[in-house]
C-alpha cells in the first residue's frame, strides 16, 4: 500500500489533527511548523509570529481509501479559507490557510479545489499554496493534544466545535470506534 503525505496549515494544528485523526483513510497525523526561515523553531518562536513558520499537520493517507481531493474537501469545511492569518480569536502569521504539497501531482490537485473553494466564496480564498518547506515536527506535548486533553478549554471551546462539524458534515469519513 503506498501511503502520501500533504502538509495542511489553517489556524492552531491541534484544530486540523484533531479532524484528521477522525478520518477514515487517515493513517497518521503529526502536528509542525513549515515553510518558515527558522531552523528547527520551538513553539514559542512560532507564537512570535517572526519565523515565518505555519502552524501544519502532516496528513498520511491512503489514497486508495481516500483522495487527496476529499482530503482537501475536508480541509476547507473545518477553517476559514478567508481570513488572513487568523482562525477565530488566534491570529499571527503562524495561523495562515495554506496547503504544502509534497509533489506535482498533489499541487495539481490543490490548485483545482482552490480554484473551486475561491469561486463558490466569491474570490476571497487566501489560502496559499506552496510546495512544503523546512518542515520540523512540534514538541511532544502538541501530538495528539485534543485526545489527550479533551477537557482544557481551549479544546472544549474551540476544538470540539470543529471535530463535531466534520462528525457531522462527513459522516461517511468518520473512522470506525
Amino acid at each position: 500500500m503506498a501511503s502520501e503525505t500533504i502538509t495542511l496549515g489553517g489556524g492552531c494544528f491541534w484544530c486540523l489533527e484533531a479532524v484528521y485523526e477522525l478520518v477514515d483513510g487517515v493513517l497518521a497525523v503529526e502536528s509542525g511548523y513549515s515553510n518558515g526561515h527558522v531552523t528547527r523553531p520551538s513553539y514559542e518562536q512560532v507564537c512570535q509570529g517572526d519565523t515565518g513558520h505555519a502552524e501544519v499537520v502532516r496528513v498520511t493517507f491512503d489514497p486508495q481509501r481516500i483522495p487527496l481531493r476529499e482530503v482537501l474537501e475536508i480541509f476547507f469545511t473545518i477553517h476559514d479559507p478567508t481570513t488572513r492569518n487568523r482562525q477565530g480569536n488566534d491570529v499571527g502569521p503562524q495561523y495562515r490557510s495554506g496547503i504544502y504539497t509534497h509533489d506535482e501531482a498533489q499541487a495539481a490537485v490543490a490548485r483545482e479545489v482552490l480554484a473551486e473553494v475561491n469561486e463558490a466564496l466569491g474570490g476571497r480564498v487566501v489560502t496559499e499554496l506552496m510546495p512544503e518547506d523546512n518542515y520540523s515536527r512540534a514538541e511532544d506535548y502538541h501530538q495528539h493534544y485534543f485526545a489527550n486533553h479533551p477537557g482544557q478549554g481551549y479544546c472544549a471551546f474551540v476544538v470540539a466545535p470543529k471535530v463535531e462539524k466534520f462528525r457531522k458534515t462527513f459522516k461517511w469519513r468518520v473512522k470506525a470506534a
